[in-house]
């Protein structure tokens, strides 16, 4: 169905409509001082070549975009970690500067054994202790530590809207339109901020229960056969939420749909573009090995990286697999159904 002007009783299309968005956003960072211009000034525009990448999304072309918008990449993996600021206090808490260390026995048998040498101090018991009195360092949480726990669950709040930003921005990207990295970011907010806040604390309360299903049931692997099935289970689960999650949050910001909908169309998505999909788990997977490999080899690089590129780039690949099929079987058929209704007007 076409989208109609209700001023000058006009048709325009997805992409006219955008552009007059561009415009109109183009307008507002124009009027008025605004200390940080440089961040928001207007750049040279979409290169042809970009444009040919979009038409294309190819293995070959995804690292020719990837050397091309290094810079808006990391600049967009800068947002996704000060946007989700209160895990910041959780790393403080990994970190132990709060917390309370001690020792404690290592072994079980520690307390029977020194029940048995307060009586019987022989070279037997002598050698047994030797060996099973062993102490271990333990970690216990303070009262300060609980609380910066507390405040870095709020990132339940944040972690939807940072990546609905982020997602509009990578999105547009790959389409090779022209990216303004700030403006867009909070624009795409303002725009989906409510589905953003629901799903996004959604999101985090699905990938918080299948990680615990998965170490619950690693943890008692072995015991019976539904515990070893419902453990391969909950991993498949887990791939099909990767692949489901990058389609919702790119319909969340290209479309008007219910969370429910966009849950049916993710899955139907998840299945058409399987081939799309492993291609990008691949690239991730190679992505977070070579980070690990990094913090066996060079520990200080390897945890410098993720605050770097590593989330924007998985997410980068992500939509660059996803969007394509997305437009395929959504966006064109669109099109083709509202141009053939708008010739009907004329």
């Amino acid at each position: 169905m076409p989208f109609q002007d209700n001023e000058n009783n006009e048709y325009h299309s997805l992409d006219e409509i955008e552009q007059m968005e561009e415009e109109e956003k183009r307008k507002k960072k124009k009027g008025g001082f605004n200390p940080f211009a440089k961040t928001y000034e207007d750049g040279k525009g979409v290169d042809k070549d970009d444009e040919i990448i979009a038409e294309n999304p190819s293995l070959k072309n995804f690292f020719v975009l990837l050397g091309r918008k290094l810079n808006q990449i990391f600049t967009v993996n800068l947002m996704i970690i000060v946007g989700n600021f209160p895990l910041f206090f959780a790393l403080f808490v990994m970190a132990g500067y709060l917390s309370i260390h001690t020792t404690s026995p290592y072994y079980m048998l520690y307390a029977p054994l020194r029940g048995v040498m307060m009586f019987d101090q022989s070279a037997a018991t002598g050698a047994l202790w030797t060996i099973f009195s062993r102490q271990a360092g333990i970690t216990i949480l303070s009262t300060g530590d609980y609380v910066l726990l507390g405040l870095a669950a709020l990132v339940i709040l944040t972690f939807g809207p940072v990546r609905v930003g982020v997602t509009y921005i990578l999105r547009n990207i790959v389409r090779g339109e022209p990216v303004f990295l700030w403006s867009d970011f909070w624009y795409a907010i303002k725009r989906n901020l409510r589905q953003a806040f629901i799903y996004g604390i959604m999101d985090v309360a699905i990938i918080f229960l299948i990680v615990y299903d998965i170490m619950f049931f690693n943890l008692n692997y072995g015991e019976n056969m539904v515990i070893n099935t419902m453990f391969f289970m909950s991993l498949m689960l887990a791939l099909l939420y990767a692949f489901m999650r990058i389609y919702i949050y790119l319909m969340l910001i290209t479309f008007d749909l219910s969370i429910f909908k966009m849950f049916k169309n993710a899955l139907s998505f998840t299945v058409l573009g399987i081939k799309r999909n492993m291609m990008a788990l691949l690239g991730m997977v190679v992505v977070l090995m070579i980070n690990y490999l990094l913090l066996a080899v060079f520990f200080p690089l390897g945890v410098i990286l993720p605050f770097i590129i590593v989330p924007s780039l998985c997410i980068l690949m992500g939509i660059y697999a996803a969007f394509p099929v997305i437009k395929k079987w959504m966006i064109d058929p669109y099109y083709t159904e509202t141009e053939a209704q708008y010739d009907e007007t004329l």
